[in-house]
């Protein structure tokens, strides 16, 4: 039978304790930077590396979140300080989601394993490959893939799989979510989500209901099945949630575990499904993506709140777990023998450490005995061992001071403990003098470049003979399936004839079905003219350089982030040719960037959510007919959701457009590659208008706008 991994979240020390005591075969965890939970309680510096030396003595995993995008100056100045101690004690790996921090891994701290965050957003068993390909060790799902497609992932890369199986769920794809970033400056990207989805919004002017939020994931009724389809490792989420919680998940999800692993497969006992909800949920429980795409049962319902209960069974979770010590099982040898050292030998499984005392000296009132040698070593108290045996040779007549005979077990256990931890530890990072940058040439030359990118019919309409514009963006929104081809064909002629270069703006996310539909026109796809593509996933990078690879330009859009010189190096040698400036850096952080090869959005929507969810489904019907649908904010703030029905998911964007031209003078100090201006749900008028407004400095500026994150950034 395989052996399986139950992954456990630790945001405190005491948690961490908890978790092992409860049978997790490892735990991931966040220090003081760098992690996607900035508001949990976190580890200190001292208490991750007791976390790590605690995990090992017990023969589990520690592994670290790095997993927030990091700025130039974090990962060139902050980062090797911050990751070396843990590196050097032995963490078993790092959780990322920068590209960035991977290759600054892979060059500063050679085998430390690096898995994909779900925030990398794989979906797919293309990004599986281009993460194996980059030597990521292991690929954490996005939580919306379906048991076949991590089946794909398992049968046809091959590369470790990690899937979350409990806890709470995004309405979101992981890592695509800038709403809370954008209406409060509250970054997910870094850690500081303030949950907006949450909330309660209208519809359409309807009633007020939670329509963004999700209920808890909970896969205990088919465990066995995702098992049976390739994951490796099953992930608890709750690195914010109580060490009661924490414990208790695990205890119960370790009891299925094992029973799967032993070949039992023992049904779901009721009592441990109402533990579960107990311990706590959101509105009950959901069995998330795996079986369904969406389904309007994921969500809370009324209320989006987290509720618990408590319990005698959650008392007794505190005294077994938390108020319990965990020790293992040791085996040792003590030799008193006059005139000589007193020996004391200790064991394991796998290491043995023999200690030498101060000289047996002959006892001139009361000798030793067994039993009281014995009674005084078995004191092992704190230390994470306890004997299970112990040998006692002594002469007769011996005598040894109680202190000498404390202070013998204290250096024996103490240097069996050093015996079992060295193996993990390593010495072998390099330093930051070993720097080398990567430059690569700009592809275009000249003056300024303007882009549009456009998801209407009437948009490309006013856009297509505009003059200004070099390269058009034509949004696969914009085609139906049947009459892609023939369409899109059409559309690249007349931008041609006009004088402007084509490109196609791929699907936000890049699923099996979406994968399939491509790979069944792709030949004819590559001969109709196109310029070049714009890539949204890793998922779609892999499918356009790795297993269908094209001689077109490939352009990053800003969901593939290059918040530092070093992720955008990374993208560059991995095929794109120009990237997209990050949202969320301030104006400080894009002018410390190196933006010769990046195009700037100066104005759009910015797509807030991109989700598998559907809300026109889940308050009206599935009429496979796309639409704009109205979110309305306890502000009176209103929010367009569009439903991509070729592709299955929701696009919820800003509810005002980002225009940063009056920022035009600081705009030419960035030096980029290009602006681009995008339009989402404007008109032909708008279009119009706005067009004016940048390109010939005529009219006024757009009535309702937002500067983003140009002034005040992210923290």
């Amino acid at each position: 039978m395989q052996s399986l991994e139950l992954l456990a979240p630790a945001g405190s020390l005491e948690t961490l304790k908890a978790v092992i005591c409860a049978g997790a075969d490892a735990v991931y965890l966040g220090g003081t930077m760098f992690g996607a939970r900035a508001y949990a309680n976190n580890f200190t510096k001292e208490e991750l590396l007791e976390g790590i030396a605690y995990g090992h003595i017990h023969g589990r995993k520690i592994f670290l979140a790095v997993n927030t995008l990091l700025k130039e100056q974090e990962l060139e100045t902050e980062l090797y300080d911050y990751l070396c101690p843990f590196y050097e004690a032995g963490i078993d790996g790092v959780i990322v989601q920068d590209m960035g921090v991977v290759d600054f891994i892979f060059q500063h701290f050679p085998g430390l394993p690096i898995h994909s965050s779900t925030q990398m957003t794989v979906a797919d068993k293309e990004g599986a490959r281009l993460l194996k390909e980059a030597g990521i060790s292991r690929v954490v799902t996005a939580r919306e893939m379906s048991l076949s497609e991590i089946r794909q992932i398992h049968d046809e890369v091959g590369v470790e799989i990690e899937s979350f199986i409990h806890g709470a769920l995004c309405y979101c794809y992981s890592g695509q979510c800038l709403m809370s970033s954008m209406l409060g400056g509250r970054s997910g990207n870094r850690g500081r989500c303030a949950q907006p989805c949450r909330l309660p919004y209208q519809v359409n002017g309807g009633k007020e209901t939670p329509i963004l939020s999700l209920k808890d994931l909970c896969t205990l009724p088919f465990l066995y099945e995702l098992a049976d389809n390739g994951v490796y490792s099953f992930k608890i989420e709750g690195r914010m949630k109580s060490p009661e919680y924490a414990a208790g998940v695990v205890s119960i999800y370790r009891k299925y575990m094992d029973s799967y692993l032993d070949g039992t497969r023992r049904p779901v006992d009721p009592n441990d499904r109402k533990l579960l909800e107990d311990l706590g949920n959101r509105s009950g429980f959901t069995e998330g993506y795996y079986y369904k795409h969406n389904d309007s049962k994921m969500l809370s319902g009324t209320t989006s709140s987290h509720s618990k209960r408590e319990t005698p069974e959650i008392e007794e979770i505190r005294k077994r777990y938390i108020s319990g010590q965990l020790q293992e099982k040791i085996y040792g040898k003590l030799i008193l023998t006059k005139d000589l050292p007193a020996i004391l030998t200790v064991w394991n499984d796998s290491c043995q450490v023999t200690v030498e005392g101060e000289v047996v000296q002959q006892a001139m009132k009361q000798p030793l005995t067994e039993e009281k040698l014995v009674e005084k070593l078995e004191k092992t108290g704190n230390t994470p061992f306890a004997f299970e045996q112990l040998q006692v040779e002594l002469e007769p007549d011996v005598f040894l001071p109680v202190n000498q005979i404390n202070q013998l077990r204290r250096d024996a256990l103490e240097q069996l403990e050093q015996k079992i931890l060295a193996p993990y530890q390593r010495k072998n990072s390099k330093p930051l003098d070993l720097v080398s940058e990567t430059k690569y040439d700009s592809p275009m030359q000249g003056g300024i470049r303007y882009a549009v990118s456009v998801e209407q019919r009437n948009q490309l309409e006013v856009v297509a003979f505009r003059k200004g514009i070099s390269d058009v963006y034509l949004d696969s929104m914009l085609y139906q399936r049947e009459s892609l081809l023939t369409d899109l064909a059409a559309d690249i002629t007349k931008l041609h004839d006009y004088g402007k270069r084509a490109y196609y703006i791929m699907p936000a996310v890049f699923r099996s079905h979406t994968r399939s539909f491509y790979e069944s026109i792709w030949e004819k796809m590559e001969q109709i003219g196109l310029d070049g593509y714009v890539v949204c996933s890793l998922d779609e990078l892999s499918f356009l350089t790795i297993s269908h690879p094209t001689k077109k330009m490939l352009i990053g859009d800003s969901r593939l982030y290059t918040f530092s010189n070093r992720a955008a190096d990374w993208f560059y040698r991995n095929g794109i040719i120009r990237d997209t400036i990050p949202l969320e850096l301030n104006k400080k952080e894009v002018m410390r960037r190196d933006n010769h090869c990046s195009e700037m959005i100066i104005y759009g929507r910015a797509p807030l959510m991109v989700s598998a969810g559907c809300v026109h489904k889940n308050t009206s019907c599935c009429d496979r007919r796309m639409q704009l649908t109205k979110l309305t904010d306890r502000y009176h703030v209103d929010f367009p959701v569009r439903n991509v029905c070729a592709e299955c998911y929701n696009i919820l964007y800003n509810s005002t457009p980002l225009c940063l031209w009056k920022e035009k003078e600081t705009l030419a100090r960035i030096h980029c590659n290009g602006y681009r201006i995008c339009f989402t749900v404007e008109d032909a008028a708008q279009t119009e208008d706005v067009l004016k407004y940048l390109l010939d400095q005529e009219g006024v500026a757009p009535e309702d706008y937002t500067n983003g994150h140009w002034k005040r950034g992210v923290e």
